[in-house]
């Protein structure tokens, strides 16, 4: 079965996530499930030295009280995490859907996203999670890990959601673009949106060819398609036309072969996710889409 894997974690970012996967939903017919993982490893906060003079007796002690620590603290998460994921169900069933799974796993992560993505036709994550800082722009720390690993396309959520009546797509000539023009062409989700392929940089002959075969693969699915090439920086294009409300849904290659390769993942999280107030929806070549 179709279904769209929400990663929540309790953070603002949660709600967002469960009204973008509504939304997918709505336009698409999948089925929602709802996942949190709860990472909730035994000394987290560090080794104990327990070398020191103790004795016996009061190291046995002091070890059995820790088992105890954990065991509690792992008692509190399982039950955190079961109202977390009970809290996201009621809002998307608030919205009138229904047959919602939920997934509570132990562990890590991107073991847990592996073991349910069979089933995924796109993967939502938050921008930022619960531990992000918002003032410094933080990105949470698993959205690189999951847009890395993850073998669907990862929609990245803005704070709030807003249904967005066209998508932008960052268009170069690398194979992660060219999936995602395929992908919109032949699904649901993009329907009776305007599309608009943009790319910021040289405007060569190779590259305008390229979108004019895109726009018309569009257009026989249906599509309102138009491209655009802009001379300047390509982060701060997109995010100025974002702020600005010319971009209201962006579509991008996690990987291209141009600048934008390093726009979307890199050493570090990008300039561009952090600053986009837009959902971003990624693609990679190696993506089943």
């Amino acid at each position: 079965m179709d279904r769209i894997i929400t990663l929540i974690d309790g953070s603002a970012y949660s709600e967002s996530a469960c009204d973008h996967a509504a939304w997918v939903s709505g336009k698409t017919g999948f089925g929602i499930d709802l996942l949190h993982v709860i990472d909730h490893r035994p000394g987290r906060s560090g080794p104990v030295n327990l070398s020191g003079n103790l004795t016996l007796g009061a190291r046995s002690e002091l070890l059995e009280k820790l088992t105890k620590h954990d065991e509690e603290g792992a008692r509190l998460a399982r039950e955190r995490g079961r109202l977390i994921v009970e809290a996201a169900k009621a809002r998307l069933e608030g919205q009138g859907l229904t047959g919602i799974q939920t997934k509570l796993r132990n562990g890590d992560l991107l073991e847990a996203v592996h073991e349910v993505e069979d089933e995924a036709r796109v993967i939502i994550i938050g921008k930022r999670g619960e531990h992000a800082d918002f003032a410094k722009l933080h990105l949470g720390s698993n959205l690189e890990r999951v847009v890395r690993s993850a073998h669907r396309p990862v929609l990245v959520t803005s704070r709030a959601f807003r249904e967005p009546r066209r998508a932008t797509i960052a268009f170069d000539t690398g194979p992660s673009v060219a999936k995602a023009v395929d992908h919109i062409a032949r699904g649901k989700l993009f329907a009776g949106m305007d599309i608009r392929l943009l790319h910021v940089g040289e405007a060569t002959a190779e590259l305008v060819a390229a979108m004019e075969a895109a726009c018309a693969r569009l257009r026989e699915a249906g599509y309102e398609a138009a491209f655009e090439t802009l001379a300047g920086d390509p982060d701060a294009v997109f995010t100025q036309k974002a702020a600005d409300g010319e971009i209201e849904f962006l579509v991008m290659g996690a990987y291209g072969h141009s600048r934008l390769r390093n726009l979307i993942i890199g050493s570090t999280t990008t300039q561009l996710i952090r600053s986009c107030t837009v959902p971003v929806l990624l693609f990679r070549p190696d993506m089943n889409a």
